[in-house]
């Protein structure tokens, strides 16, 4: 079965995180059915601020508005198998923990949650305050998968890219994906 993913991308620093998660599942397409993208209002001024201008037409996938209530995505019907929210924000955060649906992103991740598929949260924040882990804990017993913006270097990475490769993979892992990566005592010399 392929998988059909929502992918958000908010107004958190870390844009290079969404930039290659989005690069990653053009490489991953024998695995998917269908990829919709969400960027939040904010997501596209902190992209241009820290990678320079983005070209959505170069993204090969279905990018809705952060308003479209009428997207698949807001309702459970269509089927997704799993959400990814990379970089999230700990306002999305937030507003997904407190079920406060009020923009598309918030709402198909509502969705997900109530059909008990996977969401996979990956906040870029440091450090975190007590409200910030309280909502990741309240969403994990929810189902979801927080899954932090610290990269692992036991890969012994050689570029910045290599390093945020270690998150994307294994958020990717984490929405039920197969991904070619470094796996910990699988590579050893």
């Amino acid at each position: 079965m392929k998988n059909k993913l929502i992918i958000g991308i908010t107004g958190a620093s870390g844009s290079i995180y969404g930039k290659l998660l989005l690069e990653k599942l053009v490489g991953l397409s024998s695995q998917l059915e269908d990829v919709s993208v969400i960027f939040s209002n904010n997501a596209r001024m902190v992209w241009e601020y820290e990678l320079g201008p983005i070209d959505v037409s170069s993204i090969p996938f279905t990018i809705y508005k952060p308003n479209d209530f009428f997207a698949p995505m807001a309702s459970g019907s269509p089927a997704y198998t799993a959400m990814i929210i990379c970089p999230c924000s700990m306002g999305t955060l937030g507003r997904i923990a407190s079920c406060v649906s009020d923009d598309l992103m918030t709402r198909a991740a509502d969705v997900i949650l109530k059909e008990k598929r996977r969401l996979v949260l990956v906040p870029r924040e440091a450090p975190y305050n007590l409200i910030h882990l309280n909502n990741m804990k309240l969403l994990t017993e929810a189902g979801a998968v927080i899954c932090p913006a610290s990269p692992s270097f036991y890969s012994k990475p050689k570029t910045i890219e290599e390093a945020v490769m270690t998150i994307v993979d294994r958020a990717l892992v984490h929405a039920g994906l197969e991904v070619d990566s470094y796996r910990w005592g699988e590579n050893r010399v």
